[in-house]
């Protein structure tokens, strides 16, 4: 597709969306049109409803201005965050607003053609509840592992081996007839944060404590995936000195150490089975739950302060059950602070994500929506 000029239809609309709601002047001092084209782009994007009027503005001397913003409610996508041991799936708009939304544990070992088939039975239940079948304009799945973004597939975690190689764009495209796109869990936690922060001019890293760990960068308003996908792959960095295994197959994996599935196996002798257990656990103030997620948390920040010092962020924010847990984001902080370049913790914010379980899906609503959006996707769609 190729680059749109920077006074296409496409392009207003992406100065709306980052900039607006702006009046017919202020766009045109923004872009440099005509008064008659810059009405006549205005006029192909409200009647693909990819624009509205707000209100009026009072100007110098004259009748009050038309303020426009971008109409981002109108279109509807299916998003799904699917994990080693959850599934989670909502009904939202281009805006990020949530009309449904269905949370369901996944059992150990879950074959993936069930789990996909639960998700396109009830992504298609709850769009019919909503009423947003017709607006259906895409679909977004963040997944584990290394995303094929050519293929459409992803290369799974140890533990998901099965839905490796696994053509799960076909499978929703060939099932709804939209575009699908798929994002690694921590880049689509990673740009959730960003979200939330309301998309601040400033890098951000995001760190996902699951099953596994993971991290994602977003830098300039983009996920940044590396050169192989495998930006952010933290969880599989080797600790030396330590020969825990791993469920990659190799020794002393950070992952294999510190993740919720690390904690929850140090804790096992104590009676604990699940995240939700070592919640419990710490919220009720045991010393031993207390100092083995504070542990973890200690070698992620440890680890995480290479990371800050070579990518210098603004924003480093922790998600996950047991990411969140004050021992353990603390004992992170700390880290961090102790181990990482002097002026590179300059500034830098580390906090837990606001949104909980639910950052991991808003980013992959705020995703598809910069992708549907682009200028060169709105182009095609006015002039098809």
């Amino acid at each position: 597709m190729r680059t749109p000029p920077p006074t296409s239809a496409g392009h207003i609309l992406a100065v709306l969306r980052a900039e607006g709601p702006l009046t017919r002047q202020e766009l045109q001092d923004r872009i440099g049109l005509s008064r008659a084209t810059m009405v006549e782009r205005l006029d192909v994007l409200q009647r693909h409803r990819l624009v509205r009027q707000t209100g009026l503005r009072a100007s110098n001397g004259g009748r009050p201005a038309q303020v426009l913003a971008a109409d981002d409610t109108g279109r509807t996508a299916l998003v799904a965050d699917v994990g080693q041991r959850h599934a989670t799936i909502a009904v939202v708009d281009l805006r990020g607003d949530v009309f449904a939304q269905l949370h369901r544990p996944l059992p150990v070992g879950h074959l993936p053609e069930e789990t996909l088939s639960h998700l396109l039975h009830t992504g298609r239940a709850l769009l019919a509840e909503t009423g947003r079948a017709d607006s259906l304009c895409a679909v977004g799945l963040s997944v584990p592992g290394q995303i094929d973004h050519e293929r459409g597939t992803t290369i799974a975690p140890p533990s998901m081996r099965e839905w490796t190689g696994l053509p799960l764009r076909d499978r929703f495209t060939d099932a709804l007839s939209v575009p699908v796109f798929l994002e690694n869990d921590a880049n689509a936690l990673a740009f959730g944060a960003y979200c939330e922060l309301g998309r601040p001019d400033a890098a951000l890293v995001g760190v996902k404590v699951g099953t596994g760990i993971g991290a994602g960068l977003v830098i300039s308003g983009r996920t940044h995936r590396g050169e192989t996908a495998s930006a952010g792959e933290i969880g599989h960095i080797r600790i030396e000195g330590n020969d825990q295994r791993c469920d990659c197959g190799r020794r002393g994996c950070v992952s294999a150490i510190a993740s919720g599935q690390a904690v929850i196996r140090q804790l096992r002798p104590t009676g604990v089975r699940s995240a939700e257990d070592v919640v419990r656990r710490v919220r009720a103030g045991n010393i031993e739950a207390i100092r083995v997620t504070a542990a973890a948390g200690r070698l992620v920040g440890t680890v995480l302060a290479t990371v800050v010092t070579i990518v210098n962020p603004r924003y480093l924010r922790v998600g996950g059950a047991i990411g969140v847990l004050p021992p353990f984001l603390d004992s992170l902080r700390d880290a961090v602070r102790a181990n990482a370049q002097t002026t590179a913790l300059e500034g830098v914010s580390v906090d837990a994500c606001r949104l909980g379980v639910n950052t991991t899906l808003t980013g992959v609503a705020g995703l598809v929506a910069d992708e549907m959006l682009a200028p060169a996707a709105v182009d095609a769609l006015v002039h098809a």
